[in-house]
C-alpha cells in the first residue's frame, strides 16, 4: 500500500491502478483500502447519469439550480408511481452485481408482464464470485425491473416488483 521511507510516503502505484480499474468495472465513485495505519483512497467524480440522485446533486454550486429542478420533478412523479409498487418489491439480500440472465447473450430470466410462480428465478446477484439466485417470494406478475444487467446493487435495494 504505502510505506514511509525517510519521512516520505512511498505509494504502491500498481495497487492504485488496480483500485482505479475496480472503480471502472464496478461503477463505484470511490474506494478505500486500509491496512493498519496505512490507507489509500481512490475517488472519481460521479458520472452525469448519477446526477439525478439526490445524494450527488448538492456539491456543485454552479449546477445547483438544474439538479434542484430535476430533483423537484423526480419526487413529484416518482413516488406516485413507485411507492405503491415498492411495497411488493423483491429486495437484494446482499451487496453485489445484478445479472438479468444466466450468462451473456442468454434470454433474461423475466420481463415486465411475465407471470412467475413462487421460487422462480428473477435475477442473479453475484457477490464474492458466487452467483446467488433471487427468487420470486410468491406467484404474480412482474410489474417492473428496477435494475440493469451488470448494475452494482446495495443491500435491501429494490430489484424487481412482483404483484
Amino acid at each position: 500500500m504505502a510505506d514511509k521511507e525517510n519521512g516520505a510516503m512511498k505509494v504502491d502505484v500498481d495497487l492504485v491502478r488496480q483500485l482505479a480499474e475496480l472503480l471502472d468495472t464496478t461503477q463505484l465513485t470511490e474506494i478505500e483500502v486500509e491496512d493498519g495505519d496505512r490507507r489509500i483512497r481512490v475517488a472519481r467524480k460521479a458520472a452525469a447519469a448519477a446526477a439525478p440522485a439526490v445524494y450527488h446533486a448538492p456539491p456543485p454550486a454552479s449546477a445547483a439550480p438544474a439538479p434542484s429542478t430535476a430533483t423537484a420533478a423526480l419526487p413529484t412523479a416518482e413516488p406516485a408511481a413507485a411507492e405503491p409498487s415498492l411495497a411488493n418489491a423483491v429486495r437484494s439480500p446482499m451487496v453485489g452485481t445484478a445479472y438479468l440472465a444466466a450468462e451473456p447473450g442468454a434470454a433474461a430470466f423475466v420481463s415486465v408482464g411475465k407471470q412467475v410462480q413462487a421460487g422462480d428465478t428473477l435475477l442473479i446477484v453475484e457477490a464474492m464470485k458466487v452467483m446467488n439466485p433471487i427468487t420470486a417470494p410468491s406467484a404474480g406478475t412482474v410489474k417492473a425491473i428496477l435494475v440493469d444487467n451488470g448494475q452494482p446493487v446495495e443491500f435491501d435495494q429494490p430489484l424487481v416488483v412482483v404483484e
